[in-house]
């Protein structure tokens, strides 16, 4: 049967759950509730949930090692359900990208993501699907290692709603239709820099 690997990075931990860094985990959530699928934990190292619907068996993983060890948890996957590298697809934060912005690669570096640049070692390879979301930079002169372990904000917050929801669908496009149509459908997205305002 074929395979296919859906990865959302984060942080384990109560503490993390709403954090920027931690969007990779909540767009695997929202689709583990669209699936209605449930998560175990896998090997001590993930939290694993499958699905399948006609088609590929899908997993769904969310890593539980922190996120500068993300590739052992993904590695120990890919080699005991010998999943291809194609067929695996990262969700993460991007910090250089604006706030609700999504793009999707075929491959490519870590772009400096801790995260990333794990799964890179592990696997011995960069050339796999990715899902980069948009954070935005932090303000002022605040550390970038701050910025992404905070939660998001009231106002973005609302940004950030529609976006998992935009990845998520992305995420099922890559699934059905391959990277080329979802990189042609969702890459090309207006960005959603602010909410809409409300008119008084």
């Amino acid at each position: 049967m074929e395979k296919k690997l859906v990865v959302g990075l984060g942080n384990p931990g109560r503490q993390y759950r709403n954090n920027r860094h931690n969007i990779g985990f909540q767009i695997a959530d929202l689709l583990a509730a669209r699936w209605q699928c449930s998560y175990a934990l896998w090997k001590g190292k993930s939290l694993l949930a499958s699905y399948i619907d006609y088609g590929p068996k899908i997993f769904l993983l969310k890593p539980q090692t922190f996120m500068n060890l993300s590739g052992e948890a993904v590695r120990a996957v890919v080699r005991f359900y010998q999943i291809d590298l194609a067929d695996i697809l990262v969700i993460y934060d991007d910090l250089d990208l604006s706030l609700g912005a999504i793009r999707l690669r075929p491959g490519g570096g870590s772009g400096g993501h801790k995260g990333m640049k794990s799964i890179i070692a592990a696997l011995g390879s960069q050339e796999f699907p990715r899902l980069r979301i948009g954070i935005g930079r932090p303000p002022g002169r605040m550390e970038a290692a701050d910025y992404v372990l905070q939660d998001f904000s009231a106002t973005d917050e609302k940004v950030m709603v529609v976006t998992r929801e935009l990845a998520a669908d992305a995420v099922e496009i890559w699934l059905t239709q391959g990277i080329e149509h979802a990189m042609n459908r969702f890459n090309p997205a207006p960005r959603l820099l602010a909410p809409p305002t409300e008119e008084i």
